[in-house]
């Protein structure tokens, strides 16, 4: 595969946002710059590239709300797919979220990603049953 892990700097924002873009993870509600600044400036959250020597190949946010460890934006260049740099991109974020004594993890995919609900299926995650809510606080 040939790609190293590591953490991001605020000098990535531009490439993971437009890798986050390319990889079809942002929608009209959300500000994903402002979801990378808010990561990388908690202590518990971490966004974590892969880089195959200067190039961005993929890319993952995790953070620990102190009871689960919660995995956003994983993305993989849509040219590198089916390469491993997403399954290692979650190794990574598991390791880290382990290290901050993380018992478990969630996720969450659209309902219609059939894709990305078959990669994780295959890296051991399973659907949890569960209804996601939510409320805007602006």
């Amino acid at each position: 595969m040939g790609v190293r892990i590591e953490p991001a700097t605020t000098a990535d924002r531009a490439a993971v946002v437009a890798l986050w873009h390319s990889a079809g993870l942002t929608r009209p509600w959300n500000d994903p710059a402002a979801d990378f600044d808010l990561a990388l400036a908690n202590p518990t959250s971490i966004v974590l590239l892969a880089r195959d020597g200067a190039a961005l190949a993929g890319s993952v946010m995790a953070g620990f709300d102190g009871h689960r460890g919660w995995v956003y934006y994983l993305a993989t260049d849509p040219v590198r797919l089916g390469q491993g740099i997403g399954k290692a991109l979650m190794q990574a974020a598991e390791q880290w979220l382990q290290s901050l004594g993380c018992p478990r993890i969630r996720l969450m995919v659209r309902d219609d990603n059939t894709a990305a609900r078959g990669f994780y299926s295959a890296i051991g995650y399973t659907d949890q049953a569960v209804i996601t809510m939510g409320r805007t606080l602006d």
